[in-house]
């Protein structure tokens, strides 16, 4: 492959890696406004069952696929910034540009973001005292940045394999063909039973603490297919396979896809064919239930046949090389990092807008998404803050 091909190659990926930083902001945007989970800050009533509806399922589905997207494009990274550096000059890299972030996080982000709670009405929270100095122990914490944090974890594992001294010569590049129906299929099924199996142990939506309470992790039952993307975005970039996916199986990608949220996702979630109404208890959580192995089906067919379907998309139609779409990129790290806060504040001075809850969502991604690029604009050009951001 020619350096010229390299180059294009690494734009479509940019702009789609941009993009799903894109879908994190809103995501968080929607659970400002009726997705029925938790969030920093939530603007009642939650009394309008279309827009719970929508806000819901579009934050299922984000959750089903776009961490381990994320996680594949910064396996597809890793190698080729190993070996230009090196193991020691590669750690030293990877602790400035994710651990100086995620202490941040920790320590001012987060407890910023947590502030929001106390700008909730009492009936909602139970808060009913103004915030002082002696509950800041209790507002640290990961928040978002545990994404990063589980990256440092993986480019720690994976320097370290790549140093092992058992560890056999590395083959030659792009000499692996392209994996066929076949081994997709037995992907999915794996990436179904691992998940399936442990959120017998781990149900979506369990917290795992590490390290001290204030590390929590909020999505370990994904960890199989945050791990096994991960993997898959390094040995795809060895084989050079984003580039050799056909457009033919982007399209299948998408076709499953399609399929699993008509004909599984369904049942996962409310225990019968074709009927979306969400079950009580929630079974497909986890707890080894069979609606839970079904909505483990469902959330790895659309993972793999999303990231299938997308980078053949982003490879045919954004492989530009546009000054706004490097732009964004650029900063679009910058805006995972700070995101959250700015969601928290501009909801609250968004506050008295009264609109219907899909609308004001509408709305408020309109103002929000604009405003985290702005923001990681004006902190990127803080001298020493772009090397890290």
């Amino acid at each position: 492959m020619s350096s010229k091909e390299q180059l294009a190659r690494l734009y479509y990926l940019d702009h789609l890696r941009t993009s799903l930083v894109v879908l994190v902001v809103l995501h968080h945007v929607a659970l400002v406004y009726g997705a029925g989970a938790p969030f920093y800050y939530q603007e009642p009533p939650f009394e309008d069952p279309l827009a719970f509806l929508v806000l819901a399922g579009f934050v299922l589905l984000n959750q089903s696929w776009f961490m381990g997207a994320l996680f594949l494009l910064a396996g597809y990274f890793t190698p080729g910034s190993l070996d230009r550096k090196g193991p020691r000059s590669f750690l030293r890299g990877r602790l400035v540009r994710l651990g100086i972030p995620i202490l941040v996080g920790i320590f001012v982000l987060e407890p910023i973001s947590r502030l929001g709670f106390f700008l909730m009405p009492a009936s909602l929270t139970g808060i009913t005292q103004a915030p002082t100095w002696s509950v800041y122990p209790a507002l640290l914490g990961l928040g978002p940045l545990w994404f990063i944090a589980l990256l440092l974890l993986f480019d720690v594992g994976y320097a370290a394999w790549r140093t092992a001294p058992t560890k056999r010569p590395r083959a030659p590049a792009s000499k692996a063909p392209l994996p066929g129906y076949l081994a997709i299929v037995f992907l999915v099924a794996a990436l179904a039973l691992t998940s399936y199996l442990i959120r017998m142990v781990v149900p979506l939506g369990q917290e795992i603490g590490l390290l001290v309470y204030f590390l929590n992790f909020p999505t370990i039952a994904y960890l199989p297919q945050y791990l096994i993307f991960f993997v898959l975005g390094i040995v795809s970039y060895r084989h050079d396979w984003f580039a050799k996916v056909p457009g033919s199986m982007g399209l299948a990608g998408f076709a499953a896809a399609v399929a699993a949220a008509v004909l599984v996702f369904p049942p996962a979630i409310s225990g019968h064919l074709f009927s979306v109404e969400v079950a009580e208890p929630l079974l497909f959580l986890g707890d080894g239930h069979w609606q839970s192995g079904a909505y483990a089906l469902w959330d790895s067919m659309t993972a793999v046949g999303l990231c299938l379907g997308l980078i053949v998309l982003f490879r045919r139609f954004f492989d530009g090389r546009g000054e706004f779409g490097r732009l964004l990129s650029r900063h679009s790290y910058a805006v995972y990092v700070i995101h959250t806060p700015i969601i928290v504040y501009l909801a609250f001075a968004l506050r008295d807008v009264a609109l219907q809850p899909l609308l004001k969502f509408v709305v408020a991604a309109v103002v929000m998404v604009p405003t985290c690029f702005a923001v990681a604009y004006g902190l990127r050009k803080i001298p020493l803050v772009a090397k890290v951001l």
